[in-house]
């Protein structure tokens, strides 16, 4: 983990117990990331790098469709900088060392288990790349829910972590949802703004598509102080659901891109 660290500030390792049948598997993890971090993967790909290990005796294509089934809310939902590498991989190994019952698809229930920890991994190394990226003070998590389709809240939750004045703002712990409003509004997505609802943490600053009578901008402002931060966009239009984690600019980030071949 610490030979192929570029610019990040630390190693990044995730580990998980789990069990097939009545056999303990292990699942080990290691990653490196820090800019250059919005990952398009379509399960098997050196901007980001991600090796998975396993001492399980599982055939290698049924591995290749688990981490497919958890690629999308894992790695491909996350974002530092917007800026799609050419060469991120997340690859899995298992060394077979375990010998648990045999597994025959991908649908076998003895899986359950496994793929609930190798999701809990990916997601695990998923943030520690967000919270190491190039510059971060602050950790964001954007929450669309009650969207029409899932594709159309992960577009508003990418556009949300993108957009470079949503994130300088963060960065600034200024609570500008007029921002956020611009961000959801620039993806075209057909929703009903009476519906929408915002909130910083657990504090509605938007309802029903306006700012609410009592908002108190300075309890807020407070809160974009921490070093985790959650947005909450409802769309009050459906039943799904996305999130994306992401961090904010910061006068490091462009020190780092425009200093880095000095």
């Amino acid at each position: 983990a610490s030979s192929i660290l570029t610019t990040d500030m630390r190693p990044k390792l995730a580990f998980e117990e789990c069990e097939i049948g009545s056999k303990k598997i292990k699942i080990s993890a290691i990653a490196k990331g820090s800019g250059m971090i919005a990952p398009n993967l379509n399960g098997d790909h050196a901007t980001m790098l991600a090796f998975i290990f396993t001492d399980a005796n599982i055939p290698s294509v049924v591995l290749r469709g688990l981490l497919s089934r958890n690629i999308n809310t894992t790695f491909n939902a996350i974002t530092v900088d917007g800026d799609t590498s050419t060469n991120d991989a997340v690859m899995i190994f298992a060394t077979g060392k375990v010998k648990n019952s045999k597994i025959y698809n991908i649908l076998d229930p003895k899986l359950k288990g496994f793929e609930k920890a190798l999701h809990n991994v990916m997601l695990n190394l998923s943030k520690q790349i967000v919270a190491d990226g190039e510059g971060a003070k602050k950790f964001i998590t954007i929450n669309v829910t009650k969207a029409r389709s899932s594709q159309g809240a992960k577009n508003i939750a990418f556009s949300v972590a993108n957009s470079p004045l949503v994130k300088t703002a963060i960065g600034g712990g200024d609570p500008n949802y007029g921002r956020i409003l611009a961000a959801i509004g620039k993806t075209q997505e057909n929703i009903f703004v009476n519906n929408l609802t915002i909130k910083f943490g657990k504090f509605t600053v938007v309802e029903n598509g306006q700012q609410i009578d009592n908002y108190n901008e300075e309890l807020v402002k407070e809160y974009m102080k921490w070093d985790a931060i959650e947005i909450n966009i409802e769309l009050n239009m459906g039943k799904n659901n996305f999130t994306v984690y992401t961090c904010d600019f910061t006068k490091e980030y462009i020190n780092i891109n425009t200093d880095y071949r000095n």
